[in-house]
């Protein structure tokens, strides 16, 4: 596969792209972990949920 005079470019962007992509995943998994936890801490403290039933009650 022949890139031409740009194939510098064209490997580095994509090589930039999946880098942004693969930062975002882990980011949008570590942010859902954290919120998970939150949840629990809330929920041990006896905070209810708008709907007022607790997690167990909804499983």
């Amino acid at each position: 596969m022949a890139l031409g005079p740009y194939a510098s470019f064209i490997v580095t962007s994509y090589v930039s792209v999946a880098a942004v992509v693969v930062a975002l995943i882990v980011w949008v998994i570590m942010d859902y972990r954290r919120q998970k936890a939150r949840l629990r801490g809330l929920e041990a403290a006896g905070a209810v949920r708008r709907s007022g039933r607790s997690a167990a009650e909804v499983q």
